[in-house]
């Protein structure tokens, strides 16, 4: 029973860190259009990196809790480092303002953590 419930708790845990990143990179495009239209946007786009940075983080914790101590597959801990992966080169890819590359690689990371979330 323990073991149940413990698996519950990390695939709940794994769920909301999904959710959190999703929307985190979902907030990341608005404050990108403010970047374009307002003087606050840069400000809240780079704090957004930020945030967005440690919710892959989270998801990375998220997933291997998922899976240690709770018995699951190490899949998912493979997707969210991957995720941290792509993470990571996104806030690359702005610092060095490249947008060729950091708004279609935006656009696929929110895809994938929609997919991600979908299937929890």
């Amino acid at each position: 029973m323990t073991t149940q419930a413990t698996a519950q708790r990390s695939f709940s845990f794994l769920r909301i860190a999904i959710a959190l990143q999703t929307l985190t990179i979902f907030l990341q495009a608005v404050s990108a259009g403010l970047l374009l239209s307002s003087s606050y946007g840069e400000t809240l786009h780079s704090v957004g990196a930020r945030v967005m940075y440690g919710a892959a983080l989270l998801y990375v914790l998220a997933a291997v809790l998922a899976w240690k101590p709770g018995g699951g597959s190490p899949r998912p801990i493979w997707h969210a480092s991957g995720f941290l992966v792509l993470a990571s080169a996104q806030v690359a890819l702005g610092i060095a303002h490249v947008p060729a590359v950091h708004l279609p690689l935006g656009v696929l990371m929110f895809g994938l953590s929609v997919l991600a979330l979908a299937r929890r």
